[in-house]
């Protein structure tokens, strides 16, 4: 049974806020962590084992990393400015460095088990595709920030802007059965932030057999843990709701199978 599904920010706390890893979540492939700095701060964060995908959600940093340096890496103020965010790659047995170089900077770390096959490398805005996705009330923006065909062991990372009132990651899909070429299996984390930031969200976490069945009330910062199953999201009206997938598995494809109750919304 899985130990727990929504994670909740820890705002008071710095620098980690939220911090979802596989010795708490029962996950097996993807850890997450949300973390907030000021200027002058320093966080450090070593991959070991794993990758990382450093995802520098608002502000601007300097970084270090065993070969790389940047003075100045960061495009956005503010997550809602809604475009494309520098990120960074770090390879298995690497670390990263990064100093605030502006008031606040908020950085998420997408972590997944690797064999240190790819370099640590920046991945430029102009490096992530923008693609509009659904229609009418179940539109929505994605920024395919490190998608199947980008270097990278097991990761794979979304972000994904869903308009006040609309539905996401709808019609449901699930990618749980390692059934290629049909289906893959990948576990997911979703971090969703919303604006204004008062508001609130549900995502349902659900199963064809129904043993699990989660409707969860979303806040800012929080975070879900999607084992297995659809995982539909809804943003209330007045609220625009971000959320920034993880997803990572035995074999790095991303192939999902619709709710079949539901598929006919396709040709809505």
């Amino acid at each position: 049974m899985q130990k727990k599904f929504i994670y909740k920010s820890i705002k008071t706390q710095s620098p980690s806020l939220v911090r979802v890893m596989p010795d708490e979540s029962g996950l097996q492939f993807v850890g997450f962590e949300a973390c907030k700095i000021e200027k002058g701060e320093t966080i450090i964060r070593q991959a070991k084992e794993n990758e990382i995908c450093a995802v520098i959600l608002s502000g601007k940093v300097k970084i270090n990393t065993k070969e790389l340096n940047f003075d100045n890496i960061g495009n956005r103020l503010d997550i809602f400015e809604k475009i494309p965010p520098y990120s960074l790659y770090v390879t298995k047995d690497d670390f990263c460095e990064m100093e605030a170089i502006t008031d606040v900077v908020e950085i998420a770390f997408c972590y997944s088990p690797s064999k240190g096959s790819y370099p640590t490398r920046v991945i430029a805005p102009t490096d992530v595709a923008v693609i509009e996705r659904g229609k009418g009330n179940m539109k929505r923006y994605v920024h395919n920030i490190l998608p199947e065909d980008k270097e990278a062991d097991s990761l794979l990372v979304v972000e994904v802007f869903t308009p006040e009132g609309n539905w996401s990651s709808y019609p449901p899909h699930k990618h749980d059965a390692l059934n290629l070429p049909e289906e893959s299996l990948l576990e997911e984390t979703y971090y969703h932030r919303m604006k204004p930031d008062k508001g609130f969200a549900f995502q349902r976490v659900y199963t064809d057999d129904l043993t699990i069945d989660e409707a969860l009330a979303i806040k800012d910062g929080d975070v879900v843990v999607v084992p297995k199953g659809y995982h539909p999201v809804a943003a209330s009206p007045g609220h625009d709701l971000y959320y920034l997938n993880v997803m990572a598995g035995p074999k790095r494809l991303w192939r999902f199978h619709n709710d079949e109750v539901l598929e006919w919304l396709f040709n809505k």
